[in-house]
């Protein structure tokens, strides 16, 4: 990449880089020449995308392609983003080509190029037209997009936007063409009586096989398959859990035991569900309400192809195979508990489910969702939840006012959707910059690089009548990481605003409360952006002097 010259010519200079959480630019040295001639490179920046097609669109090979371009046209890499592992069907999720994107439009771009290995690496959108105002936002703030490995010079001449045209409808169709046939293998597989992903369920357990059906083991909670032969099947667990999902339908078939009462049951017993935790009336219906306790396969209940909308598929829609592996139930009680919850969740208009919850407001002075759900003849708090978006709409409708606040409840839940996206994002950053992860343990800490641990925790804004902002923490006395990646979310809840990294030494009070503006050795530790945090896990070369 650079013309030859003596090593003692060349100085340093910054190399930005751009991981795949694409939060912030992340500074590298390497050297650069100061010969005159080097003066004439052009600065430009590549994007790579990996997705977990084959190893030919691997990072490092995409890399080698950009870089080779680069060379034979007198570019120099400055500034790479990186989206590892993403799916090119949408811009959702790609933190690193929605970084480019807003650094283009900001004009935060120290560089007039951008390489990128294909079309289909810039993405397989399912709308050509998406690809292309991508394209255009780059090109309106005079930056070029090159794809190195086309036939083709990305020139803006008839023939260059006739050959993207059909690129990238190709891109989009590969895709389409891969779902497809995909979801052929999976609906074989599952007439052939293998079962395709999840876990076993209580009761039973999950056997693989090889691929003339010879049994190999049985799989542990969160063991997979090594090889791409093998098939996994369903066969009954223990005798003792066996016995336990009789138990759970004779005691709502003959007893007339509702859901909440055989979890009740089962607690009171301190049987643990397949998950090791307590028996809610969720676990109990699906012991009550999945045919794989008659030995049923049936697949395609929910569809969720090329990141579309999930979509419920009516039953003509599943795939199925009867009889696929040994029944635990009998078929008999199966259904009749089948006609049993039929009867009892009948679809009820909206109508009737307010006035069925105004009835039940008019005898309780206190309404919850333990209460609905242990009411019988009632839709449980789930349905509610869905047909009215949340509880307290549904109680809003009812006329009833609950005397606490429950718009908590919609914060929680989104912090919850957000928790995962900012672990990846942690995690996406550390690995850009070199930096060895291992997995959450049972504390839900991530060790970094073998030597420390580091835990994220997301604390909402409150307003006070003041106006002013508060973010509360509380933490444990117990397994404390080595780093708490405090995540201050903006005033309306929606994004994080800014970052605490807060050290172990440095948490002396079991809860921490923040405002607008701290003291200075609180505020010290605050970061605009996770790039402290990854830049802690950087490893300084020491070299020897001879």
């Amino acid at each position: 990449m650079y013309p030859a010259v003596s090593q003692t010519s060349r100085t340093l200079r910054r190399r930005r880089t751009v991981d795949c959480a694409g939060w912030g630019p992340i500074m590298t040295e390497q050297a650069s020449d100061s010969d005159p001639a080097a003066r004439t490179i052009l600065p430009a920046a590549q994007y790579i995308r990996m997705s977990t097609e084959h190893q030919q669109y691997s990072t490092e090979n995409q890399s080698k392609a950009i870089a080779q371009y680069a060379q034979q046209r007198g570019y120099e890499i400055t500034t790479t983003y990186a989206d590892g592992g993403k799916s090119g069907l949408t811009f959702e999720g790609r933190q690193s080509l929605r970084q480019l994107i807003q650094d283009v439009q900001e004009g935060r771009t120290p560089f007039k190029n951008v390489l990128v290995y294909d079309i289909s690496r810039w993405g397989r959108f399912q709308d050509a037209d998406e690809s292309a105002y991508y394209e255009f936002i780059c090109k309106r703030a005079g930056i070029d997009v090159h794809y190195c490995a086309e036939q083709f010079e990305n020139d803006g001449s008839t023939q260059a936007t006739i050959f993207k045209s059909v690129k990238r409808a190709m891109a989009g169709e590969y895709s389409r063409k891969l779902s497809g046939d995909v979801f052929l293998g999976q609906c074989n597989l599952i007439e052939r009586g293998f079962r395709q992903g999840g876990t076993a369920g209580f009761g039973l357990r999950r056997m693989l096989i090889d691929q003339s059906g010879q049994p190999k083991g049985v799989l542990k909670r969160g063991e997979h398959k090594s090889l791409q032969t093998d098939r996994v099947i369903l066969i009954p667990g223990p005798d003792e859990e066996v016995g336990l999902v009789r138990h759970i339908y004779e005691m709502f078939i003959k007893e007339g035991k509702v859901e909440s009462e055989i979890a009740g049951h089962l607690n009171a017993r301190n049987i643990k569900s397949e998950s090791g935790r307590a028996w809610t009336r969720a676990t109990v219906k699906e012991v009550l309400t999945n045919e794989k306790y008659i030995g049923n396969n049936v697949y395609n209940h929910i569809s969720f192809k090329l990141k579309k909308k999930r979509v419920v598929n009516p039953p003509e829609m599943w795939i199925r195979s009867d009889g696929a592996f040994k029944a635990i139930v009998e078929p008999a009680w199966f259904f009749t508990a089948q006609g049993i919850i039929q009867e009892r969740n009948r679809r009820f208009s909206n109508e009737e489910m307010i006035e069925l919850l105004k009835g039940l407001v008019a005898k309780h002075t206190d309404v919850s969702a333990h209460l609905i759900d242990d009411t019988h003849g009632l839709p449980s708090s789930a349905s509610y939840r869905s047909r009215f978006g949340s509880l307290f709409q549904a109680y809003q409708l009812a006329g009833y006012e609950p005397d606490r606040d429950f718009s908590y409840v919609q914060i929680n839940r989104r912090i919850r959707q957000l928790y995962p996206n900012v672990m990846d994002d942690a995690v996406g950053r550390l690995k850009a910059v070199g930096a060895s992860v291992a997995a959450p343990g049972a504390v839900g800490h991530l060790v970094v690089n073998g030597e420390y641990t580091a835990a994220i925790v997301i604390s909402r804004c409150r307003q006070t009548l003041a106006g002013g902002s508060r973010w509360a923490v509380h933490f444990s006395g117990q397994h404390l990481p080595d780093i708490t990646i405090l995540v201050r979310m903006d005033p309306v809840n929606e994004q994080p605003c800014d970052f605490y990294l807060l050290p172990l030494h440095g948490i002396r009070v079991p809860s921490l409360r923040l405002a607008d503006r701290n003291a200075a050795y609180v505020d010290a530790y605050r970061c605009e952006t996770l790039d402290g945090f990854a830049q802690l896990a950087l490893r300084a070369k020491i070299e020897r002097r001879s």
